[in-house]
C-alpha cells in the first residue's frame, strides 16, 4: 500500500501515517451543533474530511468514519445550552430543532456529494455512556462533585499527565481565557470544566444522574462516541481549527482521565474560510450562508453558483490554510471547472492505436506526481495543478498540436481511468452544468428552497414565501401546496 503522510496537529509534524490495524482506520470527525443552518465554514471542513475518507478507500483501506451530531451540551458564551436557546427562540421542542436543522444538513451535504458517514451518533442517544465515562473520571481521581455539578480537576490531572499538549496552551494562561461560567465559583481552579452540569428548574433538556438532573458537558460526548464505536485508542480525529482548544484539548483529558490512554493517533485540523480578506462576522455584515452562495441572494456575490464551482474553488486550497472567499475567486474557479469538465470529455472521446509514444512519458511523470501529491498530506491543490497539466495536454491533442499517435494506448487508458478516478472519486466533484448533470442537485436545492418557504410560511412571511413561489414559476417549475406536503414538478 502507498506510503500516505499526515501533518500530526498533536506532534506539530508530518508523519508517515501507521494504521493501528493494518489495512483498517477508525476516523472519527466532529460534526454539527444543530441549532441552526450549518455555517458555509462547516461546510468546507465537512468537504475536506470527505476528500481524505475518499482518498483512504482510494488507497484500499477498510474506514470506519463517524461523525456526530450534537444536539446536547454545547453551551452559549452565557452558559445555555445551545439546543435549548434555539427551542426557546423557535419555540420548539429541543428535538424539533435538532431535526429541522439534521435534516437541512444532511440536504446541504448531498448537494455538495459528500459521503455519508458510517456511523452518526447523536449526544442525546448516548447519555448513558457518558454517564459512565463521568464515573470513570471520578473513580480515578480527575473530577470532583460541587452542588450537583461534576468538574474536571486539571491540576489532580497534571500530576500525572500532560495538559494542553494539542494547543500549546498552559494553564496559566487559562486563568485569563477560561470562560466565565455563572457556576463559575463551585470550581476549585479557573481552567476545571464542567463534564456534567445540573440543570435549572427550567432548563429544557435534562436526565437523571448520579449527582443531580442535569445535562452533560459538550466535551464529554466526543470522547464517549469515538470511544464505543472506535475503542479507547483509533487512528485520526479531525474538526475545524477553532475546535483545538478546548473541545478537543478537553477531550484528550477525559480519555486519558477515563482510562488513561490517549484517544487518536493522529488529529488533524482543517482551517477557517475567511470572506473578501476578513473574517466571518454577523456584527459586520461579512458573512455568507451555503444557500446564499447557491442562489446569488447576498450582497457580497454578483451571482449564484453551482455546488461542485463552490467545491471546486474549496479544494483549491489545502484543507490546512486559511481561505479568502471571493466573488472574483468564484467566477474564476467556475472558469476552471467548466474548462476541467470540457476537457475530460474530450478526453473520453479520443482514441489511439500506438503501441508507444513519445509523450508516455511526460503523461505517466503528472499521473504518479498526482498520487505524490495527494499522499502527501492530502494536497488537493497541487492535484488540481497536475490535472490542469493534463488538460493543456488533452487540448493540444483534439486541436492537433500534439498527435494523438504519440500516446499509446496504454497511456491514453491509464490517463482516462486516472483523471476520472481523482476528479469524480477523490475530489468527489461532479458534472453539474446544464442538462446533463442537473438532476445531480435539483433534488437537494429544491428540498432546500422548499424547507425555506415552509418555514417563511410558518412565521408569515408571506412575501417571502409568494417570491420564492412566483421565481419557481418563472422558472417553469410548479409548487403545488396539499395537506400533508408540498410537491414540486418541472413543466
Amino acid at each position: 500500500m502507498r506510503d500516505l503522510f499526515v501533518y500530526n496537529s498533536l506532534s506539530r509534524e508530518k508523519e508517515k501515517f501507521q494504521p493501528i490495524n493494518p489495512g483498517f482506520i477508525g476516523m472519527y470527525v466532529c460534526g454539527p451543533t444543530v441549532y441552526s443552518d450549518v455555517h458555509i465554514g462547516n461546510v468546507r471542513t465537512f468537504m475536506s474530511f470527505d476528500m481524505m475518507y475518499r482518498y483512504l478507500l482510494h488507497l484500499g483501506y477498510s474506514v470506519r468514519y463517524i461523525r456526530n451530531i450534537t444536539d446536547v451540551g454545547h453551551l452559549t458564551d452565557d452558559g445555555e445550552d445551545r439546543m435549548s436557546k434555539g427551542a426557546k427562540k423557535d419555540k420548539l421542542e429541543p428535538m424539533e430543532v435538532a431535526h429541522k436543522y439534521t435534516v437541512g444538513f444532511h440536504d446541504m451535504m448531498r448537494i455538495f456529494n459528500t459521503h455519508s458517514p458510517d456511523i452518526e451518533p447523536r449526544a442525546t442517544g448516548h447519555i448513558i455512556e457518558q454517564i459512565e465515562m463521568v464515573q470513570e473520571i471520578l473513580d480515578n481521581g480527575f473530577a470532583y462533585e460541587s452542588n450537583g455539578s461534576v468538574y474536571f480537576d486539571v491540576a489532580a490531572f497534571m500530576k500525572e499527565h500532560k495538559y494542553g499538549e494539542l494547543s500549546g496552551r498552559v494553564v496559566e494562561d487559562l486563568l485569563v481565557e477560561t470562560r466565565e461560567l455563572k457556576n463559575q465559583s463551585e470550581k476549585r481552579h479557573p481552567s476545571d470544566f464542567a463534564i456534567w452540569m445540573k440543570a435549572s428548574d427550567d432548563h429544557l433538556m435534562k436526565w437523571n444522574s448520579p449527582w443531580s438532573v442535569g445535562f452533560p458537558g459538550w466535551h464529554l460526548e466526543c470522547s464517549a462516541m469515538s470511544t464505543k464505536y472506535l475503542g479507547k485508542n483509533f487512528d485520526i480525529h479531525g474538526g475545524g481549527n477553532d475546535l483545538k482548544f478546548p473541545h478537543h484539548e478537553n477531550e484528550i483529558a477525559q480519555n486519558v482521565g477515563a482510562c488513561k490512554c490517549s484517544p487518536a493517533n493522529y488529529w488533524i485540523h482543517t482551517n477557517m474560510l475567511l470572506m473578501n480578506g476578513k473574517k466571518m462576522s454577523k456584527s459586520d455584515n461579512n458573512t455568507i450562508t451555503p444557500t446564499e452562495l447557491l442562489t446569488g441572494n447576498s450582497p457580497h456575490i454578483t451571482k449564484g453558483y453551482d455546488a461542485m464551482v463552490i467545491k471546486f474553488f474549496m479544494l483549491q486550497a489545502h484543507y490546512s490554510s486559511t481561505m479568502d472567499l471571493t466573488n472574483d475567486g468564484l467566477l474564476a474557479a467556475e472558469k476552471g471547472y467548466k474548462k476541467l469538465m470540457d476537457a475530460i470529455k474530450i478526453m473520453d472521446g479520443l482514441t489511439s492505436n500506438s503501441s508507444a509514444g513519445d509523450l508516455d512519458d511526460d503523461i505517466n511523470k503528472v499521473l504518479v506526481a498526482m498520487d505524490d501529491n495527494m499522499s502527501d498530506d492530502f494536497n488537493s491543490p497541487k492535484v488540481i495543478a497536475n490535472l490542469f497539466e493534463l488538460v493543456a495536454k488533452i487540448n493540444g491533442l483534439k486541436g492537433g498540436q500534439l498527435d494523438i499517435e504519440n500516446v499509446s494506448t496504454t497511456c491514453l487508458e491509464e490517463m482516462k481511468s486516472k483523471v476520472h478516478s481523482y476528479v469524480f472519486d477523490i475530489l468527489g466533484l461532479e458534472d453539474g452544468r446544464g442538462a446533463d448533470g442537473v438532476g445531480n442537485h435539483l433534488d437537494g436545492l429544491m428540498s432546500l428552497i422548499l424547507e425555506i418557504r415552509a418555514d417563511s410560511r410558518i412565521k408569515k412571511d408571506w412575501d417571502t414565501s409568494d417570491k420564492i413561489r412566483d421565481t419557481l414559476k418563472e422558472l417553469e417549475i410548479t409548487v403545488k401546496d396539499g395537506k400533508d406536503d408540498t410537491t414540486w414538478s418541472i413543466n
